[in-house]
């Protein structure tokens, strides 16, 4: 976890303290980092995000 950043120090309700920290890794079929989106704040809207950004990827001549 420590790899992508997903763990580590975070803001809590005024208080700071470790732990796993919100974050999305899109992974290409080669291995590589295709996006990192680090502390995601609004999980219910952030699925969206990452497929509409796959979906313009997808779509580049």
């Amino acid at each position: 976890m420590t790899t992508y950043d997903a763990f580590g120090e975070k803001k809590m309700y005024g208080k700071i303290t470790r732990g796993v920290i919100r974050s999305t890794v899109w992974i290409g079929p080669d291995g590589s980092i295709n996006r990192h989106w680090r502390k995601v704040a609004k999980a219910g809207d952030h699925p969206a995000q990452v497929l509409e950004t796959i979906k313009r990827a997808g779509s580049k001549p």
